[in-house]
């Protein structure tokens, strides 16, 4: 894996707008459009939303509106081209549905924010096509994770002879506005802790291109294990290393970029950040019967952050160290390796801090204090990034 992977996800046909196609010449609004029912799970970029009665109410109490609009009727209602509703509604990863009646209020309101944000000059149209695609993304992965592994288990039958018909529906109206002020909270946290690190950075380039530390975390022998566990062992596996990764790097001040279920992707503004969190991660696998062997790659330098995914040479260089990595060990690169030196964190070698400390020593001073100890392995290539020197880091004791 590498920086330049992306996840993306899309909505069923009853979990929000679909898209619709963007033909050179729209159709008139009274023209009479036929539904074909499509199952959930068969849909395509062709799709007609479904006409399961408990499908269909379950949308209305999500959206807080019944069906009333085409695609078409809904753009020409928000006074935006069918074009540019096209372009959103796919950004947004939603499936063409033709010209079915299938949209709501909330669309037309969506267009019509949308298109404001561009009319008044606060974003460009391409900057609004990826707010869209940006907003998409996450949230269909959200909701998908929400269903499969949190709603799924809470609409078992509590009792026999009911049907998950019978549950659901009481259930999501409950669970719905909790859900929904929860999200909000959780999303103004991030948008507060994402808007300090923008203001604080030193100039309008950093803002993109930034430097940074960078770690990937891969299990060792993750594919012998596939074939080995069952896939309800391997899952919990999964789940425990995603669950511990994340707790760590947020603890100590990182951020997880993404996980893909046997590595996870981590950035941290600091060499030091970054190096506590690796180790920690070591500690935490290796005290862990169940888990395999844990490696680590961080490299340090300039990172360009899109979507909140990171990209770049940097990016790279983490995860190839990663795959050189020794098992329960973590790699850095050079110039990660000089900004724990010039930082303080980390001594040049073990003998100039003897050096170091026998001078202390000599002048009744306290002897300087290191985190963090380096080890130069062999420069070896690298593929598609040259000859490379890495460093061993480990915990100074």
């Amino acid at each position: 894996m590498t920086g330049d992977d992306t996840t993306s996800g899309a909505s069923g046909p009853a979990a929000g707008p679909s898209v619709p196609p963007a033909p050179s010449a729209p159709p008139a609004p009274a023209q009479p459009s036929s539904v074909h029912p499509t199952p959930h799970h068969a849909v395509d970029h062709t799709a007609e939303p479904t006409d399961d009665p408990l499908a269909i109410r379950l949308e209305a109490l999500i959206l807080g509106a019944d069906r009333r609009y085409t695609p078409f009727q809904a753009a020409r209602t928000a006074g935006v081209s069918m074009e540019l509703a096209s372009r959103f509604w796919r950004a947004m990863g939603f499936a063409d549905i033709g010209q079915a009646k299938a949209l709501t209020e909330a669309d037309v309101l969506a267009l019509r924010r949308l298109a404001g944000l561009v009319e008044a000059g606060l974003l460009s149209e391409p900057m609004a096509i990826q707010v869209a695609r940006s907003t998409g993304q996450t949230t269909a992965r959200l909701a998908e994770w929400q269903i499969d592994s949190f709603l799924e288990g809470l609409t078992e039958p509590p009792e026999p002879g009911m049907t998950r018909t019978e549950v659901t529906y009481p259930l999501i109206e409950l669970l719905l506005p909790e859900l929904e002020e929860f999200l909000r909270y959780v999303w103004r946290r991030q948008l507060a802790a994402a808007t300090g690190r923008v203001v604080q950075a030193a100039d309008d380039e950093e803002m993109v291109d930034r430097r940074l530390a960078v770690g990937f975390a891969d299990l060792v022998g993750f594919t012998r294990l596939t074939r080995r566990l069952e896939e309800e062992e391997l899952g919990e596996l999964v789940e425990a290393f995603e669950t511990t990764s994340a707790d760590l790097v947020a603890a100590h001040g990182g951020r997880l970029i993404k996980t893909l279920g046997d590595e996870v992707l981590y950035a941290a503004d600091d060499a030091a950040t970054a190096s506590e969190i690796a180790l920690r991660l070591i500690d935490a696998m290796t005290q862990d019967e169940t888990m395999p062997a844990l490696r680590v790659g961080i490299a340090f330098g300039t990172v360009t952050t899109r979507m909140g995914d990171v990209f770049g040479t940097t990016v790279n260089l983490a995860s190839r160290l990663t795959s050189i990595a020794p098992k329960d060990a973590v790699l850095v690169d050079g110039a990660f390796a000089e900004e724990l030196i010039r930082t303080g964190e980390a001594p040049t070698s073990e003998a100039e801090a003897a050096e170091e400390a026998a001078a202390a020593e000599k002048e009744g001073e306290p002897a300087p204090s290191y985190r963090f100890a380096l080890q130069p392995m062999w420069q070896r290539p690298v593929r598609g990034l040259g000859v490379v020197e890495p460093w061993l880091l480990s915990r100074r004791h």
